[in-house]
């Protein structure tokens, strides 16, 4: 039987992922920073939560690593533990860039010293490559991060590729552009929108106020992009993959199509240019043909297919 780390397992992918993995039949060991901090909801959910080994880590502190990678000899580690919010990397860009990158080197340096053979994820993102110049952005598009947040994952990218090309050892970057599930947390755009536009059709609220509407993301599923990460450690190789649709949407778009969707009037929707961002990336989208043919990972969702998903998922368990 394989064994996994999951770093902050409490997050949307997490819980996906370690169902994944124990449907693999794998013993699946899952860190928080705290157990206070553990999200026992979206385990409950997916019907996991007695099958998790949960620990509590300070990924800022190599000794603790140290000793959990010691504990549990992992085949695998898959990190997806961060501060994920773009926003809130502007509002706290040293603790992000801080915590973004030491928790990355704390585990590459304990991986090369005390347990070469587990392979490693890493968790990267599309917010590297900030304002690209040419779509659909590929790894030889040149990252110019325009966020704290971006920057954070930019510099653990590249020691992730580092200790691979120094070390020699199976660390592997895979970075995912905006995927989505019923387990994301409130605070992002597009379960705020679901959620706030229920509770308009409900009547407990009487308007959405949202950010700058004139940007394109590149939106996916969140089950699927899982699948990717997995499939990316049982390659043949260590290398790094975009994840992702390979299709922009304009937010506006999603916004309306939620709202025509209940039935809501679309003057309810209120732009707060308090809520744009100081640095907006306008447009970005990705190419996934590099994980189709390498890893076989199979592709095909409409974001709008995605969200008549979501929108139900949130009526009948929100």
């Amino acid at each position: 039987m394989k064994t996994a780390i999951i770093t902050g397992i409490s997050g949307q992918d997490g819980p996906y992922l370690a169902k994944l993995l124990l449907d693999h039949e794998y013993r699946v060991v899952g860190t928080v920073r705290s157990y206070r901090c553990a999200n026992a909801h979206n385990f409950k959910y997916l019907g996991i939560e007695d099958d998790i080994i949960l620990e509590e880590l300070d990924l800022l502190d190599m000794a603790n690593v140290i000793r959990i990678i010691q504990k549990y000899n992992p085949d695998e580690i898959y990190n997806l533990a961060a501060q994920s919010s773009v926003g809130l990397s502007f509002e706290q860009p040293l603790g992000t860039f801080s915590f973004n990158t030491t928790s990355v080197h704390n585990l590459l340096e304990s991986i090369r010293l005390f347990s070469s053979h587990t392979k490693l994820y890493q968790a990267s993102s599309s917010e590297m490559y900030g304002r690209a110049h040419t779509m659909p952005i590929t790894l030889e598009t040149p990252m110019h991060p325009i966020s704290p947040y971006g920057v954070s994952k930019m510099a653990s990218y590249f020691m992730v590729t580092t200790y691979r090309e120094s070390y020699n050892l199976f660390v592997c970057n895979g970075v995912l552009f905006n995927h989505e599930s019923f387990l994301r947390s409130n605070n992002f755009f597009i379960k705020k929108v679901i959620r706030d536009a229920l509770a308009i059709k409900n009547k407990r609220l009487d308007r959405l106020i949202v950010g700058n509407l004139d940007v394109k993301r590149d939106f996916g599923y969140a089950p699927k992009y899982v699948e990717a990460m997995w499939k990316i450690l049982q390659s043949p190789f260590a290398d790094d993959f975009i994840i992702c649709s390979g299709k922009s949407v304009l937010l506006r778009d999603i916004v309306e199509y939620i709202f025509d969707k209940l039935k809501i009037d679309k003057k309810m929707i209120l732009e707060d240019p308090n809520l744009f961002r100081p640095n907006e990336i306008e447009e970005i989208y990705g190419d996934n043909a590099k994980a189709k043919k390498n890893l076989a990972w199979n592709y095909d969702y409409s974001f709008f297919d995605v969200l008549d998903l979501l929108i139900e998922e949130e009526i009948v368990n929100g």
